[in-house]
């Protein structure tokens, strides 16, 4: 039951706080109107400019972060199985994020979320500072080589997945027993949300038609 509370908890969290939809009403537009189409940080910042990009990130971002700490203050500290509370919440803020009810279930990609789902895990010891770091550097260094802002979401995000079951195999997380193998699971199903959601930027990074960074258009 408290596994279901604290998924329901993020998804009311993450469905909410939707940042770019809000930003843009700001601004007396509907973002999912314009660009790509969803409420995400990229396409608020290709619609709206730098300075609304960064502000929607980082709301986006802290979502799991408010999350986490009610769980945290709502079933308390030291519990063994917290992480996976905390995971719980998490992929309920990225299906909030991206399925918001009164938005008729079109929000974001879940990128800028995941992120601070990633984020929260840096409270846990055993190296768990590791995933936000290794995200930093891999998502800044594939954006900034290719110049796709997907593709750096998409390789943050899968090596993510795969450090944390790394991490799992080693015995570094702070969870025991078959609760390994649920923390992975979760961590899983918010990966395949990421490329769910990207199917059409990876369709257009295979074709060589998704845009750049600084690029107006599209390639044809």
């Amino acid at each position: 039951m408290e596994r279901i509370i604290c998924l329901v908890i993020g998804y009311l969290v993450g469905a909410v706080f939707q940042t770019g939809y809000w930003y843009g009403k700001m601004n007396h537009i509907d973002i999912r109107e314009y660009g790509s189409g969803n409420a995400g940080t990229t396409n608020v910042m290709r619609t709206l400019g730098k300075k609304a990009g960064i502000i929607t990130y980082l709301i986006d971002a802290f979502k799991p972060v408010l999350a986490a700490l009610v769980v945290h203050f709502t079933f308390g500290h030291g519990r063994p199985d917290e992480m996976l509370l905390f995971l719980y919440s998490g992929l309920g803020i990225v299906l909030g994020h991206n399925f918001p009810f009164y938005l008729g279930f079109k929000g974001g990609k879940g990128i800028a979320a995941s992120s601070g789902v990633v984020l929260t895990l840096v409270l846990f010891p055993q190296h768990c500072w590791f995933f936000t770091l290794s995200g930093i550097v891999s998502f800044a260094l594939v954006t900034a080589l290719s110049k796709y802002v997907s593709l750096g979401s998409l390789v943050f995000i899968l090596l993510f997945f795969i450090e944390f079951v790394a991490f799992g195999f080693a015995g570094w997380l702070p969870i025991s027993g078959s609760g390994v193998y649920e923390a992975e699971a979760l961590v899983f199903a918010i990966t395949a949300l990421a490329f769910i959601r990207h199917s059409s930027n990876i369709s257009r990074l295979l074709h060589g038609t998704e845009r750049k960074i600084g690029q107006k258009k599209a390639q044809k």
